[in-house]
């Protein structure tokens, strides 16, 4: 196999495919990105067995078709550091030659028979949906799985269609984070209900590979697992087993609750002056809703005391509660520092739950009061 290319559409296109290859594997073909090259079009995979990924490369001229097997390191790096504009990849023997008008490399070469075929895919019946909203989707649950539990299914995220909007949900038993909104269902498709899991891992991954905010993006279901299609890239997972928490039960359900509209930003940088003197022992800030003040205040043995205040439009009865700052940081990190939400609370002891008129709802499991 023979080919030249533009270095700086190549890396473009290797930098996703190198994400999904594993940085250790008893099969040190997989620690590779396998390119095929025929006449009309290049592409490039990686897969860890879990994960797979087809990547679409622009700017190749094909003189001799075949495959090849790419080393993620060494020729990332080469893509990397090299100032040529040009470079010519060529099989010779048990080598891999790689020239450009100023360098060349000898890479050793392995077997590209043996490196596991990563399927294309192709959406009849799936759901369409825009990057940007998918991205949201990805940024605003992720954060809120647990790939260290023992209950496996908290590794992932909770994929479910209801109507015309697709759901995703996370969570860590503590929080959870919900996000819908607007997608095209093309035949017959459904996701769900607390089965269609996607490890963070594929999420994090296909978020990162999505491009333009404004493309489509093709969530194809098939056999355990789910393919995620743009005009360049493809993605396939498998799912993950076992069944994700009833997560609609979580959501509290209000006999009498005080609303408060709040700012992003204004509250994070509050949050984060309060949080000063918390550490792993004491992460609790106590919140403290009066008239017309929100306050914040932590202690932490041997660290001392914190308290700050910030004006709001609230004109109800004092109430309390105590968080940990860590999860309520998480929440307001993900939005707009002009971004408004509503802090939901009934008494000190109930779960707290923020939510945005975009979609997006946060429910927090409040600390004993003691702490």
């Amino acid at each position: 196999m023979k080919f030249t290319f533009d270095r700086e559409k190549m890396l473009a296109a290797f930098q996703p495919a190198a994400s999904v290859a594993p940085s250790r594997s008893p099969k040190p073909v997989l620690q590779c990105v396998k390119m095929i090259g025929t006449e009309t079009d290049a592409i490039l995979m990686a897969t860890d067995t879990e994960v797979g990924i087809r990547v679409t490369v622009e700017g190749v001229a094909i003189e001799v078709p075949g495959s090849i097997v790419l080393p993620v390191d060494l020729f990332g790096n080469i893509l990397r550091e090299s100032s040529d504009d040009q470079l010519t990849v060529a099989v010779d023997g048990a080598e891999i030659k790689v020239t450009g008008g100023s360098s060349n490399y000898s890479l050793p070469s392995q077997n590209a028979e043996e490196f596991p075929d990563v399927q294309n895919v192709e959406g009849g019946n799936c759901i369409q949906v825009s990057a940007g909203l998918l991205g949201e989707l990805v940024k605003r649950t992720i954060f809120a799985t647990d790939n260290e539990s023992s209950r496996y299914a908290l590794g992932g995220i909770l994929l479910e269609t209801e109507g015309s909007n697709l759901i995703a949900v996370g969570t860590d038993g503590r929080r959870l984070a919900k996000m819908q909104g607007p997608v095209e269902i093309v035949g017959d498709v459904q996701l769900g209900k607390s089965s269609t899991i996607v490890p963070s891992r594929s999420m994090n991954l296909i978020a990162r590979a999505l491009g333009d905010p404004d493309s489509t993006v093709l969530i194809i279901p098939s056999d355990n697992q789910l393919a995620f299609k743009t005009d360049s890239v493809t993605l396939t997972s498998r799912l993950v087993e076992g069944r994700f928490p009833k997560w609609r039960d979580v959501f509290p359900n209000r006999t009498e609750s005080s609303t408060i509209e709040l700012t992003a930003g204004t509250v994070y940088g509050r949050l984060r002056q309060a949080s000063i003197v918390a550490n792993e022992e004491s992460r609790g800030i106590t919140f403290t809703f009066g008239d017309g003040t929100l306050a914040m205040d932590a202690t932490a043995a041997e660290r001392g005391q914190s308290h700050t205040e910030m004006p709001i439009s609230y004109s109800g009865s004092e109430v309390s509660v105590s968080l940990d700052h860590r999860y309520v940081e998480h929440f307001l990190r993900v939005l707009d520092s002009e971004a408004n939400f509503t802090f939901d609370l009934e008494g000190g002891q109930a779960a707290v739950l923020l939510s945005t008129e975009d979609g997006y709802s946060y429910i927090i499991m409040p600390l004993a009061r003691d702490r």
